[in-house]
């Protein structure tokens, strides 16, 4: 599904700035391990609950989500995690994928704040998605726009396609807007544009960033229809 149009182009020409920095930071160097190119592990099937994540966390996930991405951080002070995709089967859930990835640049944070360069510990839908490339199939509303989602070309070359791909984390931002919209319903100091997008090969602003591949199997999975979440974290916050 695609949203465009003259007055859109318009809108976002002027939140890119605020949106892009959010999520990015700026593309500054970093050293970090690269996310791996959309590596996959066997599928798991049958589980009762969604490994790694405890009875706190997994209460809030929705009764009729049928679809979890689980984020786990290899620390609260890292920005090193691994990404994987479960779906729901009757009572059980099999895991699907599994990728490499990359959190906030600081780690993580249960109180995240605009700036502090680390990703919320939380349960989220996803709701839209969006970037500077076609859409490759989602079934989430898709908004198109290089005027929204090219990052700056004074950032590090490394980060220039990080938005070419990109899903809204539910965060602070306003469900059914393009990943772009600026608006922060629990005020600016509270940070926002928190997306999964692609890879640098560096820890983020606050986004989680995995390869094309696994961007474009992600996008092509989520169905609205199954009411998909991120359960995301540190591996202490989310077993707790």
């Amino acid at each position: 599904m695609r949203i465009s149009g003259p007055l859109w182009s318009t809108f976002v020409v002027v939140a890119l700035s605020a949106a892009l920095t959010s999520c990015a930071g700026g593309g500054g160097q970093h050293s970090s391990s690269k996310a791996g190119a959309g590596q996959s592990a066997s599928p798991t099937a049958d589980l009762a609950h969604i490994p790694g994540v405890g009875a706190r966390l997994r209460q809030r996930i929705p009764a009729d989500s049928q679809q979890v991405i689980a984020v786990y951080g290899k620390g609260e002070d890292s920005a090193q995690s691994t990404v994987a995709l479960f779906t729901k089967h009757g009572a059980t859930w099999n895991r699907d994928r599994v990728w490499s990835a990359h959190n906030g640049k600081k780690g993580w944070t249960t109180d995240h704040h605009e700036g502090d360069k680390r990703s919320p510990v939380g349960v989220f839908t996803l709701s839209d998605a969006g970037g500077v490339l076609a859409d490759p199939g989602t079934k989430l509303p898709y908004t198109r726009s290089a005027a929204a989602f090219t990052a700056p070309r004074s950032w590090s070359k490394s980060h220039w396609h990080d938005f070419d791909l990109v899903i809204a984390i539910d965060y602070n931002r306003v469900r059914g807007t393009s990943p772009g919209d600026p608006t922060r319903p629990e005020g600016r100091s509270k940070g926002g544009s928190i997306w999964l997008h692609m890879d640098h090969g560096s820890g983020t602003s606050g986004c989680v960033s995995l390869s094309k591949p696994g961007m474009e199997h992600l996008l092509r999975a989520l169905d609205p229809a199954r009411h998909p979440v991120i359960v995301m974290g540190d591996r202490a916050h989310l077993e707790a």
